[in-house]
């Protein structure tokens, strides 16, 4: 009963730590314990998908409603998604305890953190690190990647009892880093409409929204996707929109190239309009499918792997996450190299409906805040049955 027992009990890990609920993801720090304690190659494997399908179980319904289908395409995708990370850790699987098992684990680790196994590294362990070591920055993420290895070994009772130990510490001092009063994030309703309708009325009400919101503001966030195709029309429509106003607006478009799109974010203002920031890592399949250029085919969004890390906003450096690069590890640890001043995270989220996907998201964005110290302010787009943009912020 040992093997059941144990992918039971990982699949239970892997719902309870990627709930949605920030307090929980320590939980995730079991995983190395259950795969370590795996009696074959076989249970690993099956301990490790079940950890993994577990924590992405909101993806079948998110495709369902993405594509407007069944749940067959998500479902199949949901089981290839699981494949990096369960070979990985499957193969990586050792009898042999002590030194040969934890550095098998720490090559596991770094793998899922990064491409081109990372590109699907979610529910990664070392998320936990910002609720364990709030404010420790790189000592806390060491830390934490020592109490995962030592989980491996003998002493993981002491590892549960130092887990235990700091999650205790952390709920007592539950701090979050206070966001400027110059930054507002402007959350919105719109659903599937966002940043389809291209028309002047739909950009001026968004503005409208923009003032009304921002009154206190001097620099403003909204959504991915919020401007739709960013053009010479839609950068003068806003500029116009802003004069007077001392607003700087950081939104979510696309920029269409020839070979496909750039998922972006720019920066307005009454003086200048640019292209700040390309999306490093678009939801693969969706958005980001390479081998349509492999096929000679064009379309699908641009990935800009190691680019932009950090860029500049009205003399602030900011970390910019477009949705998908909340879930995964190298966009984020990458930006938190260049010491960035603010973290700004958007999502356009209306296909999650019904999951806790952007619950998940926002969790794991607030706890790499939390690890450095960095402030975040966030933009989401969700669904709504209205169609005026007017009175759908939250």
């Amino acid at each position: 009963m040992r093997g059941p027992i144990l992918i039971g009990l990982s699949i239970a890990v892997g719902a309870v730590a990627w709930s949605g609920n920030i307090t929980t993801i320590p939980v995730a720090v079991f995983f190395p314990l259950l795969w370590a304690k795996s009696p074959s190659r076989v249970i690993a494997a099956a301990v490790s998908a079940g950890y993994f399908l577990a924590a992405s179980r909101g993806l079948p319904q998110g495709v369902a409603n993405f594509y407007a289908a069944d749940l067959w395409p998500g479902l199949m995708l949901w089981v290839m998604a699981s494949s990096s990370f369960t070979l990985v850790h499957a193969l990586l699987w050792t009898r042999q305890p002590g030194g040969v098992r934890a550095v098998r684990y720490v090559v596991a680790m770094v793998l899922m953190a990064l491409p081109p196994f990372g590109v699907v590294g979610w529910a990664h362990p070392l998320t936990a690190a910002g609720i364990l070591f709030p404010g420790w920055g790189w000592c806390g993420l060491g830390a934490t990647a020592i109490l995962l290895v030592v989980m491996t070994g003998r002493r993981w009772q002491i590892a549960i009892a130092v887990l235990l130990g700091l999650y205790a510490w952390s709920a007592t001092d539950w701090t979050q880093p206070k966001v400027p009063d110059s930054w507002k994030g402007v959350d919105l309703a719109l659903g599937q409409n966002l940043g389809r309708d291209g028309a002047l009325r739909y950009h001026r009400d968004l503005i409208a929204t923009v003032l009304a919101e921002g009154e206190e503001a001097r620099l403003v966030v909204l959504p991915e996707s919020a401007l739709g195709f960013w053009t010479p029309t839609v950068a003068r429509v806003w500029q116009r929109g802003l004069l007077g106003s001392g607003i700087t607006v950081i939104a979510g478009a696309a920029v269409i190239a020839a070979a496909g799109y750039d998922n972006v974010m720019v920066a307005i203002s009454a003086t200048e309009a640019r292209i700040l920031y390309r999306e490093r890592m678009p939801v693969p399949v969706s958005m980001w499918q390479p081998w349509r250029a492999w096929m000679g085919k064009g379309g699908g969004a641009r990935a800009y792997f190691f680019a932009n890390p950090v860029v500049d906003v009205s003399g602030m450096r900011i970390a910019p996450l477009i949705c998908y690069e909340q879930l995964i590890l190298w966009p984020i640890l990458q930006s938190m190299l260049q010491s960035p001043d603010i973290i700004v995270a958007t999502g356009n989220s209306w296909w999650t409906s019904g999951t806790s996907i952007i619950a998940i998201q926002q969790a794991s964005a607030v706890a790499w805040s939390r690890l450095f110290g960095v402030p975040i302010v966030m933009a989401f787009n969700q669904n709504s049955f209205h169609s005026d943009i007017r009175g759908m912020t939250k």
